[in-house]
């Protein structure tokens, strides 16, 4: 009789222990920046460019680089470019938005071109449009990265947009 409460008892004590931890929700919180983020990847009409991004996501940034060991803004939207959609481009951000239409960021479509001027009046920075307010680019900080677009950092310093064709 006393090995069978003892039995009892440890089966009760699993049970509660087994269900409290099952029974717990973890959540998470779906409006994070990483999260915009991914969404914005998962929703691009180009599986290339999907590719292309995650292939170079994390390489750090390198002034003038254009290869895995380091590249610098430019030389990514000129690789993206040239391998995504067959387009060669100036190889310096100025000059590449030179060559771009000018449209409103309202009107951006995958692919389109994003310049910054974060040292003055001239374009010194540029990305990617992908979709939703987000753009791909090689960061100085943080490498080559998916960014939100309507962060006030580059409110403030955007300068132009556009396509190539």
């Amino acid at each position: 009789m006393l090995k069978t409460k003892n039995y009892f008892w440890l089966i009760l004590l699993l049970s509660v222990v087994i269900t409290s931890c099952g029974s717990r929700k973890y959540t998470t919180k779906s409006d994070t920046k990483a999260s915009k983020a991914a969404d914005a990847m998962s929703n691009l009409k180009s599986k290339q460019l999907y590719k292309f991004i995650t292939d170079w996501t994390g390489v750090r940034y390198r002034f003038g680089g254009l290869d895995k060991n380091g590249i610098d803004c430019s030389g990514f939207a000129y690789l993206l470019q040239k391998e995504i959609y067959g387009v060669t481009l100036p190889r310096i951000s100025r000059d590449q938005a030179n060559v771009v239409k000018r449209k409103s960021v309202d009107n951006l479509k995958e692919g389109d071109l994003v310049f910054f001027s974060f040292g003055g009046n001239n374009v010194d920075h540029v990305g990617v449009y992908l979709n939703n307010g987000f753009f791909v680019h090689a960061s100085t900080n943080r490498g080559v990265i998916v960014d939100d677009l309507n962060m006030p950092a580059y409110q403030r310093v955007l300068v132009k947009s556009g396509s190539v064709n």
